[in-house]
């Protein structure tokens, strides 16, 4: 089959299931992925010769996004702050909001010359510890998760990645002390409240973990009232508490993080939402 007519079909199959530029960027994905070809390239040679391997690597993937599943769990990666991280249902997709909130930390610190200890809570597939320990030179980095598929998994991008970081099994919910004192505690917790579920895609609903993603509607700060309170009692002074939030508790949480002394500041991300917070320990 030529490669022109295996894009056409994909497209078909897919137009009632996804937008088409959504489409089209899957299919290059899997061009990339199956047959090592960029888009440029499988966009010039539309007379490319599909083996029938190949067709059926992509039959395999054209059902998985079917059932809405996501892309990249097909392919088993996800790129993140010029890095390629492996991701499965065990972890939470790294997501451009969070790129965002790694850059503001790293914009903070990056000249910093002294020793510069960071804790990351929550980590999943590391992709906040792992960057942090990449661009911050003098970072000496530990990573907690209550998930050990996810710390398996975080290892591995760590190693990938050639970078050092102490991953710990830890729920911080029950977890009442730190083993000393950090620059920076930064954490992208669960925030979703019940109530929200209905604006999710079905690619989110459906696969990716529920753990890592919700909270209860009567009580939608439990993990920012936990770390902020531990990051009281465990920050050096002047040491900086970075959290990725929910944008529609946006005052609630600074609200939250200034009642526990906190020196607080919002940040928006690219499509204008409060999705940041930095506290300043004083």
């Amino acid at each position: 089959m030529l490669l022109s007519h295996l894009r056409i079909q994909f497209i078909e199959r897919l137009k009632d299931d996804y937008p088409a530029t959504e489409i089209e960027s899957f299919f290059y994905i899997l061009t990339e992925e199956y047959l090592g070809m960029t888009r440029l390239e499988a966009a010039l040679d539309r007379d490319f010769e599909v083996s029938e391997e190949q067709k059926a690597w992509f039959e395999h993937a054209l059902l998985r996004l079917k059932d809405h599943e996501p892309i990249q769990h097909i392919t088993g990666k996800e790129e993140f702050f010029g890095m390629n991280f492996r991701v499965s249902k065990h972890v939470l997709i790294p997501r451009p909001e969070t790129e965002e909130l790694v850059e503001w930390i790293v914009a903070d610190f990056e000249k910093e010359e002294k020793k510069i200890r960071v804790l990351d809570i929550g980590t999943g597939s590391g992709c906040i510890a792992i960057s942090l320990a990449k661009a911050l030179k003098n970072a000496e980095v530990t990573a907690f998760d209550v998930s050990e598929e996810a710390l398996e998994l975080a290892k591995a991008n760590a190693a990938e990645n050639k970078v050092m970081v102490n991953f710990q099994k830890m729920d911080i919910l029950v977890t009442e002390s730190l083993a000393g004192k950090f620059d920076i505690i930064v954490s992208n917790p669960p925030y979703v409240r019940e109530l929200e579920k209905k604006e999710m895609d079905k690619n989110v609903l459906g696969h990716e973990p529920e753990k890592a993603l919700y909270v209860k509607d009567e009580n939608p700060l439990i993990f920012y009232k936990k770390i902020a309170g531990l990051a009281m009692d465990f920050l050096e002074p002047g040491g900086c508490l970075y959290f990725e939030i929910n944008q529609y508790l946006a005052e609630e949480t600074k609200e939250l993080v200034e009642n526990f002394g906190f020196e607080t500041g919002l940040k928006k991300d690219i499509f204008g939402n409060f999705r940041m917070l930095k506290g300043i320990k004083k």
